[in-house]
């Protein structure tokens, strides 16, 4: 039985859900098949409840504008669609990636590779939008990200800073949907720069003198609010005391990387993208439930060998030592870190030496937070002329797979404002990803 939570009105029910407790409520004595409503309920509340499994935060590596599988992490090489790339050995027996990777390749005894993964989507915003929620865009709904979704689902205690981080971001940040624009990601570039917008421009008397004016417009504001609300607050006051909670915290100093010893900073290459991997170990350290960092520049639509090994000697270092990190500090066990772009790339090389867009059989790193280490999942056809890759694995489907593995019940229903039920996924957990499968 599953949920229908309801953002505004939480005493609906899954008519779904209700129809299979009664069912199963069934007993030859006759009218004692009718279960009450309320062993429904709590059955249901039982059933949402988190299962236990160690996931508690998420870490999101977009590769913007789509890595090559065959130039990364799924080569053929001597083969006509190979376009010359090398290879090398991982730690996981008879899997090879493409050279420059082999910090990466080392690490695979802690992650997982899926080359099987398909979407809908072949347009960038479109495909980055079903990658980051799960859902191919509804011109009637926003979905909420992933991001969104965990925040949400797993609301965080004691934390002043935003649980929901968004570094480097491309033109498609990852948005709070029908939970509201207060699950929007926070945004920032190179963590070497200060946090935008958390110094006043103003001394602190001048400050309080704004505060105390603005809280005059509050006050009638206020006035007139329904009943079952907060008649002292609105959501502007409710943001504005947020962040100035945050502009005085401690906890910002989880975005600084500058006081960090130069070596371990270094492992991660000498790039906004490194230091962004860098920083999301701090944030989670801090309590921050999701970062996303984004590392743009992977459509090469023209010259592919030389484009895609320029992004993967970025990648190579900052991926692994956040591996790394991760595993050394204790953390991997509870973070699930997520790798790969919104589709890959086409077998074929056209005519400028490129390859355009391919959803039909792309590559994903999944590691950490209950994902199994050194496996992997599907393969592509070696010749390129098979369009669809053994055991796909769909974009829904590992959505689902990340919120089982966090604790989330996946297939939970919540009412969106305007009162149409949504589940939180329509994919299917990946067993086999599953380090207790």
């Amino acid at each position: 039985m599953h949920t229908l939570h309801a953002c505004h009105h939480p005493s609906h029910i899954n008519r779904r859900s209700l129809l299979r407790g009664v069912g199963a409520g069934t007993t030859a004595a006759g009218l004692s098949w009718l279960t009450p409503l309320a062993d429904i309920l709590a059955a249901e509340s039982e059933k949402a409840a988190p299962t236990g499994k160690p996931a508690r935060s998420l870490i999101l590596l977009w590769l913007g504008g789509a890595a090559s599988q065959l130039d990364t992490f799924d080569p053929h090489p001597e083969t006509k669609i190979g376009g010359g790339v090398k290879t090398i050995p991982t730690a996981i027996k008879g899997v090879s990636f493409a050279a420059g990777l082999e910090q990466t390749a080392s690490v695979m005894s802690d992650v997982s590779l899926i080359r099987s993964m398909v979407s809908k989507e072949g347009d960038h915003e479109r495909a980055f939008y079903n990658i980051k929620t799960g859902y191919r865009p509804d011109p009637t709904l926003i979905h909420p990200s992933i991001g969104a979704i965990v925040c949400h689902e797993l609301p965080q205690a004691k934390i002043e800073i935003p649980t929901h981080v968004s570094i480097l971001p491309n033109q498609w940040p990852a948005r709070g949907g029908f939970f509201g624009a207060q699950y929007d990601a926070f945004q920032m570039y190179d963590p070497k720069s200060p946090v935008p917008d958390v110094k006043a421009r103003v001394d602190d008397k001048r400050l309080d003198q704004r505060m105390q004016g603005l809280s005059i417009v509050e006050q009638t504001f206020a006035r007139g609010r329904e009943p079952n609300l907060d008649q002292n607050k609105t959501l502007h006051q409710i943001s504005m005391q947020r962040a100035r909670s945050m502009m005085s915290s401690d906890q910002l100093k989880a975005f600084n990387v500058k006081d960090a010893p130069a070596a371990e900073l270094a492992a991660y290459g000498d790039t906004p993208f490194g230091r962004g991997c860098f920083a999301a170990t701090r944030l989670i350290q801090a309590g921050v439930r999701c970062v996303e960092v984004t590392l743009n520049g992977w459509d090469t639509h023209a010259n592919n060998l030389e484009g895609q090994a320029t992004q993967v000697k970025i990648l190579d270092a900052a991926y692994a030592s956040l591996i790394r990190d991760l595993k050394k500090q204790g953390l991997l066990e509870s973070t699930i870190v997520i790798c790969g772009g919104e589709f890959g790339r086409t077998p074929k090389i056209n005519g400028v030496g490129g390859r355009d867009h391919w959803p039909h059989g792309f590559s994903m790193l999944v590691a950490g937070g209950g994902f199994a280490g050194g496996r992997v999942i599907g393969s592509t056809d070696p010749q390129g002329e098979k369009q669809d890759p053994e055991r796909p694995v769909l974009v829904e489907d590992l959505h689902a797979t990340v919120h089982d593995l966090l604790g989330i019940d996946y297939s939970k229903e919540v009412m969106t404002p305007v009162g149409r039920p949504m589940a939180l996924s329509k994919g299917e957990p990946v067993q086999e990803l599953q380090a207790h499968a």
